[in-house]
């Protein structure tokens, strides 16, 4: 029911939307361990190596996926280094997508194309831009060699922290990327199960019609800067602050 209504609302605002499977009942983490998820995902829980930072986004050490994302006993949540792509094709559609149900932080919630985390990788942190065109490729199947790093700007950053469902959470410094190209994806059924790419101008109206919320962090950045970019992306790297980081009031 909840695609039919997706694909309908998609294609009477005559929008490119891809179609993933949904399921009708999807599982949720449990208190301790994230049973009924992916064999995947619960394997990056422990493979990937995240990169922990102070307020000023210095690194200062390194914990797993899983100990950056489980909220503890007062609600807190490890701050970590983020990045967030926002995925424009050549008109000014932005691809929104909707995550997988076996997603093990926010399942099924919609958001902005491509959402995760540079990591430790051989001794080093894991530059921003790399791991984006890194997680792209595998979330959105575009393959590398059509993501010239040129294409990405970096606008700034965001200091946020939200409690998720109590059990996996976020407290993240996210680096807010553009990334502007006619790129054909072939999305990860694992990560992504619906996607669209949406007209500025529908954007508002599109947004009340989604069968579930939006993360915490698209949420911000749709109320607090999005229109401002979106408008301008014919010189959006005239609006880079990537020095900044920014706190913005989170409404739910």
């Amino acid at each position: 029911m909840l695609m039919k209504r997706f694909t309908r609302t998609l294609w009477n605002n005559n929008l490119q939307i891809g179609k993933r499977y949904l399921a009708s009942d999807p599982s949720k983490p449990l208190p301790d361990e994230a049973d009924g998820i992916d064999t995947a995902q619960v394997h990056a829980l422990d493979r990937d190596i995240c990169l922990l930072v102070d307020e000023k986004d210095n690194f200062v050490g390194t914990a797993t996926k899983r100990e950056c994302h489980k909220v503890g006993p007062e609600g807190q949540v490890p701050l970590h280094r983020a990045f967030s792509v926002f995925f424009f094709n050549q008109r000014g559609d932005m691809l929104l997508q909707r995550r997988s149900s076996q997603k093990v932080t926010y399942p099924d919630y919609y958001t902005n194309a491509c959402c995760s985390h540079p990591l430790y990788i051989d001794g080093k942190a894991e530059d921003i831009i790399t791991a984006a065109r890194r997680r792209m490729n595998h979330e959105l199947g575009v393959p590398l060699d059509k993501m010239d790093p040129e294409l990405f700007t970096f606008l700034t950053r965001v200091h946020y922290h939200d409690p998720g469902d109590g059990v996996w959470g976020e407290h993240e410094i996210d680096h807010i990327l553009f990334f502007q190209s006619d790129v054909k994806v072939k999305p990860n059924s694992d990560e992504i199960s619906e996607y669209c790419f949406i007209p500025k101008n529908e954007f508002n109206a599109f947004i009340p019609t989604l069968e579930g919320p939006l993360t915490p962090w698209f949420n911000m950045i749709r109320r607090h800067r999005l229109k401002l970019w979106w408008d301008n992306l014919h010189r959006i790297k005239e609006l880079a602050e990537p020095e900044k980081i920014q706190k913005f009031i989170q409404e739910k």
